[in-house]
């Protein structure tokens, strides 16, 4: 990717060749946090493309730290399509691929991958 960051608060995103990239620096073992967080962003700060249409694969991955934190993936994965709803896609609905996962990591954070399939 060689498109530049935009960033507000915690979270930063960027955009190219159809594939959007967001990343949410620290982690909190509530995932309904993650939603107002990212929706925020996007009303407030993303300039980027406009929804489509058609099927995409999400990948997100939680890295951690220490100790893993206590967060239900599932939960974390709908907090995070709900807040991409309206801005990488119409409705999650049409999401046909999707990677959860928690992996130690050098620092915390979440990151997100949106690729358009086919």
């Amino acid at each position: 990717m060689s498109e530049a960051w935009t960033q507000h608060g915690k979270v930063r995103v960027r955009e190219a060749d159809g594939v959007m990239e967001v990343v949410v620096d620290g982690l909190t073992t509530q995932a309904k946090y993650y939603k107002p967080l990212i929706y925020e962003f996007f009303r407030k700060a993303w300039r980027g493309s406009r929804p489509a249409w058609g099927e995409f694969a999400v990948e997100i991955a939680m890295e951690y730290v220490g100790d893993p934190p206590w967060l239900d993936l599932d939960n974390l994965a709908k907090a995070i399509l709900d807040a991409l709803k309206g801005y990488a896609f119409h409705d999650d609905a049409q999401v046909a691929r999707l990677l959860v996962e928690r992996k130690p990591g050098d620092r915390e954070r979440i990151t997100v991958r949106v690729a358009r399939l086919g």
